[in-house]
Parts: structure tokens; sequence; C-alpha cells
């Protein structure tokens, strides 16, 4: 996954119409993903990537930003009982990584949740939705074939004005899993912080 090949070529303000109720559900869910994902199994998560990076136009455009834009890129797989569910990607711009967002450096193998929720002044906006195929070309996603077809969604945080925009890519393992009989959905809540404040979508 690059910046390149990580961005459908649109964004939407909504989930696809066409998609089942079980993807709109996932998709919609605000809050925590890997809280969602650890009832269906034991999760796992592992750092594929993490570079300085150029933003493209269309990041560039979702974020707020100018096309061009040096920021530092990380990327991450998550399995859920060892099958690769769903991959990850986050960046801020390079400064606002050794400040406003310099935790994001130190997470290792940990998830970004772990910093996102844990402060009251972190704002984030309403996510955006879209969907992408992954081409033999991009040999980065962990899909059995080329041609799969990848939900996305992406949100941004923002923290002392700096924004952090997080997308999710839910590979389709990850629906074979949250269809299976007995699986526990997403619930339907904000997590929240320690300090008692719910961290809402803008």
């Amino acid at each position: 996954m690059t910046p390149q090949t990580a961005s459908p070529r649109l964004w939407g303000d909504h989930p696809a119409s066409r998609l089942d109720g079980l993807r709109r559900t996932w998709l919609s869910q605000p809050g925590a993903l890997t809280a969602g994902l650890r009832a269906l199994g034991e999760v796992r998560l592992f750092v594929r990537r993490e570079a300085v990076a150029a933003l493209p136009r269309i990041w560039a455009a979702e974020a707020g930003l100018r096309p061009g834009t040096a920021v530092w890129w990380r990327e991450i797989l998550m399995t859920i009982d060892g099958s690769p569910c769903v991959q990850a990607c986050s960046f801020t711009p390079w400064p606002a990584s050794l400040g406003a967002w310099k935790a994001m450096r130190g997470l290792g193998g940990r998830p970004l949740a772990d910093i996102l929720y844990q402060d009251a002044r972190i704002r984030r906006s309403a996510f955006r939705f879209g969907r992408l195929r992954a081409r033999q070309a991009d040999s980065p996603w962990a899909v059995p074939r080329a041609g799969c077809m990848i939900e996305a969604r992406h949100s941004v945080f923002t923290r002392q004005g700096a924004p952090l925009l997080v997308a999710e890519y839910f590979l389709p393992a990850f629906w074979s899993l949250a269809a299976r009989p007995g699986a526990t959905g997403p619930r339907r809540r904000f997590p929240r912080c320690e300090c008692g404040s719910p961290v809402r979508p803008a």
C-alpha cells in the first residue's frame, strides 16, 4: 500500500446504497474499530510500513492539506484468528508527527486507538466512504487474489489544529468472519475517554 494505491478514485459521505446491512453497519460504526474486531476473535496488529511520504492530490483534499505535503505515513495490518481482515493507513503532516501527534511515532505494535480516545480535546470528523479493487500491481494488499473489492472508510482527527487522517480497509476475509453464525456485531455507541467525555464525529 502506498499513498497512490491506497485511495479509491472517489470518496463519498455515505456507504454505497447497494451494500448489505452487515457492511453498512460495520462501515458506519463510530469509535475504536479495534474494540469491535476483538468481539470477533483474537486480534493481532502488524506494522507494515512507517515512512515519510508526499501526499497525492486526492489525499491532500481529504485531509485539507496541499498536494505534495510531506507526511508521516503509517500502515498496519490486523488479523483475526490469523486471517488478514483489516488494513489501515494513517498520516499527519511531518511537523505534527514531531509535535501534536508525536505519540503516533511511538506506538509500535499498538493500535492508534490507544492515543485517540484518551484526550477530550481531540475532535473527529464524519466518515467518508469508498471502495477499490486490489489489482495485481497492488501486492501490499493482503487479499487472496487480484480483483478483490475492498470497502474503505476514513475520518480525520484533529488535535491542536493538526489533522491525523485514519483510513481503514475491510478485506474479504473480514466479511466472512463477521457473517459467521453467532458473530457479535459492532456496538452502536461511542467509547469513552478516561476523562469521561465521548469522542464524537463532528
